[in-house]
Order: structure tokens, then C-alpha cells, then sequence
């Protein structure tokens, strides 16, 4: 019975970190693309449908924010 409560904690412990890990890994690609985006001219961003002024509010948010 012991090692049952050992054990609960632990995995619990693996899902958290499996979670902040996905955070971080989600944050990083949100930062790498936003940075991509600001880098295109204004003739590429018309191509994928954008203004100049919609990709410049997007890549203003934080890496927080979706």
C-alpha cells in the first residue's frame, strides 16, 4: 500500500513536467513565428491574405498569448 501513495505523486510529478515542457516548446514556435512574420515584405503578406497592420498587432502580443 505504501508504494501506491509513492507512486501517485510521481507520475503526477512527470505530468507537469510533460506540460511545462509543451508550454515552453508552444511559446518558443509562437516567438520563432511572430519573428518570421515581421520579417516578410508587404508583398508576401498580402499573398497569405495579411495587412501590414494585422502582422504588426500579431507579432506586438506576448509569447504567451495565442
Amino acid at each position: 500500500m505504501p508504494q501506491t501513495q509513492i507512486a501517485l505523486p510521481l507520475r503526477r510529478r512527470g505530468n507537469v513536467l510533460a506540460r511545462l515542457l509543451d508550454v515552453v516548446r508552444t511559446a518558443a514556435l509562437r516567438r520563432r513565428e511572430r519573428l518570421q512574420l515581421a520579417a516578410l515584405d508587404p508583398h508576401l503578406l498580402r499573398d497569405i491574405g495579411l495587412d501590414s497592420q494585422t502582422a504588426e498587432s500579431e507579432c506586438a502580443k506576448p509569447f504567451w498569448k495565442s
